[in-house]
């Protein structure tokens, strides 16, 4: 299973002190460097790491010589979150191979930095011009352990007709940049992402992911990529919600729990990370409903038997599409929507899955609406042929 693009050979001390690596490395054995890159774990290169007054700097550089249309983004320049959350990237107790991380948006590089340094092969997925010579500059200065692109991972895979432009990417291409293959869905993962979802479309930058998941498309496309993605606390609650909970349970809730292992990893205040605004202005994004007063690490993990039964990557929109339709009028019963779809013994196939019929569509559990779909698959009653044209606006819409 390959899992990370092919470093050059090493040539000796004398080269490794050129190409800027420690001291320490230059001592031992090019046999022994060899199998631990082989292993997946590259040694530290002992690099240091700017305080967060210096980063700041950075920063303030950066703002000056940016886009005046850059979309707001957030960066982490304060060493010891950057540790934080380099604990958090790399489970503890986890030996062996260790896959390839890919950082979205590094900006001034200090969780980068840091990274290298616990001996992470890091891809930087930079879009921001006045970012990429620092970061080119330190991928100089190493082996192969980190390799800079120039590319928004949130304009990824664009859904148009002619070629798109940087910093807009394709998977593939990017994927045969870096040097990592498809791989069975059952496998390990073969990829872990970190990044800090966009605030102006948060909500769209999940629902795009989510049809990726289903569909096996995009970065899904080589196997069960691991997404370690900063959101916000209102969108967690979502993600995290269970039946009852009105305000936060919802049709983006039931397909995340179905699709991914949840796990949050560590919750931050706002006030920790820098924005890339040239007044310094946090823009905390307001929330009436749910609480929303920290930055959430959440780890997304696609679950190895998601495409087992009757849910296929073929059949997935339609999966998708089931379950928004049951949330559109989240307090209606569950029988009265299945009666809008045409199917005339709903309250047999209920009493088969034992669920009581007048249940609402909001009091489902994830698991519930996986099995009903099943069910549903399974049926001489039904037939999806009325969803296809939905299907396909519905996926439209989402290239926003």
């Amino acid at each position: 299973m390959l899992a990370g693009w092919a470093p050059p050979a090493a040539a000796g001390c004398t080269a490794a002190l050129a190409a800027g690596l420690s001291p320490l490395l230059c001592r031992l054995s090019p046999c022994w460097v060899t199998a631990r890159r082989a292993a997946g774990q590259w040694p530290s290169p002992c690099l240091r790491v700017p305080e967060a007054a210096e980063a700041a700097e950075l920063m303030q550089q950066a703002q000056s010589e940016q886009s005046p249309s850059a979309p707001l983004r957030r960066y982490i320049v304060c060493p010891q979150l950057a540790r934080i959350v380099q604990r958090c990237l790399q489970r503890p107790g986890h030996s062996g191979h260790q896959p390839v991380l890919i950082e979205c948006a590094p900006g001034p590089g200090i969780l980068t930095r840091t990274l290298l340094n616990a001996g992470v092969r890091v891809v930087a997925l930079e879009s921001n011009l006045a970012f990429l010579p620092n970061l080119q500059s330190l991928e100089n200065s190493l082996d192969g352990q980190l390799k800079v692109v120039y590319g928004d991972f949130f304009r990824l895979d664009p859904l148009v007709t002619q070629t798109a432009k940087p910093p807009a990417v394709y998977s593939e291409k990017l994927f045969e940049t870096i040097g990592v293959a498809a791989v069975p869905w059952k496998a390990d993962v073969p990829v872990k992402v970190f990044g800090m979802l966009p605030q102006k479309k948060e909500r769209n930058a999940l629902w795009r992911l989510l049809f990726a998941l289903y569909e096996c498309s995009s970065i899904y496309r080589y196997g069960r990529v691991e997404l370690n993605i900063f959101i916000s606390e209102k969108e967690y609650k979502v993600l995290t919600a269970k039946p009852g909970e009105i305000r936060a349970y919802q049709a983006l809730t039931v397909l995340y729990q179905v699709g991914c292992d949840v796990q949050l990893l560590h919750k931050e205040p706002w006030s920790s990370f820098v924005t890339n605004m040239k007044n310094g202005a946090l823009a905390i994004p307001k929330s009436m409903c749910l609480p929303n007063d920290h930055f959430c690490l959440v780890r997304l993990t696609p679950r190895q038997n998601l495409f087992s039964r009757g849910l296929k990557s073929t059949n997935s929109s339609t999966f998708i599409f089931m379950v928004k339709q049951c949330f559109a009028r989240p307090k209606s019963r569950l029988t009265d929507r299945l009666n809008s779809w045409s199917l005339d013994n709903s309250v047999k196939l209920l009493r088969e899955l034992e669920i009581p019929k007048n249940a609402e569509t909001r009091n489902l559990y994830p698991e519930d609406y996986r099995r009903l779909f099943e069910a549903l698959q399974n049926s001489d009653m039904f037939t999806e042929t009325w969803f296809h044209d939905e299907v396909l606006d519905n996926i439209r819409n989402m290239n926003l």
